[in-house]
């Protein structure tokens, strides 16, 4: 699995995954926005790299978020030049195993973390993230409303 953005809520997420789930998380990080090695303890489950190409080289999920998460906005420009645009691109996702998926949280900045093609194409499962991620907080907010799962 290859991680292509900042080490933000999601890039940790994916790490913790990876912890306890067995698999391997590729990570490449803009420059000055890679994870905090006492947050990223070393192992068989994380190998880090500068190019995201390199990151995506035969995994079988390549995911990404936007590169000015929530509550950064003020840092909107300084977040953005030191990540290359469209890190997210064919190239990227070619270099990918050939049944690889493409994932992204949404909402999307198409051109900067991720290019039309890519977010487009028939690797990408971002609207049926959508729609799952919709269903489950549908089920959460039963649960916590009415304290009970669906009949």
């Amino acid at each position: 699995m290859a991680w292509i953005g900042d080490a933000n809520n999601v890039a940790y997420t994916w790490l913790q995954a990876a912890q306890l789930l067995g698999f391997r998380l590729n990570v490449s990080t803009p420059p000055g926005y890679g994870l905090d090695p006492k947050s990223a303890p070393a192992g068989d489950h994380l190998a880090v790299f500068d190019s995201p190409l390199e990151a995506a080289r035969g995994a079988d999920l390549v995911t990404t978020d936007v590169w000015t998460s929530m509550g950064f906005e003020a840092e909107n420009e300084q977040r953005r030049r030191p990540s290359p645009a469209g890190a997210s691109n064919e190239r990227v996702m070619a270099a990918a195993s050939a049944g690889a998926l493409f994932m992204h949280c949404l909402p999307a900045h198409r051109g900067e973390e991720v290019t039309h093609e890519v977010i487009e194409g028939p690797q990408s499962v971002v609207w049926d993230e959508a729609e799952n991620r919709l269903h489950a907080q549908k089920a959460l907010m039963e649960y916590l409303l009415l304290g009970r799962e669906a009949a």
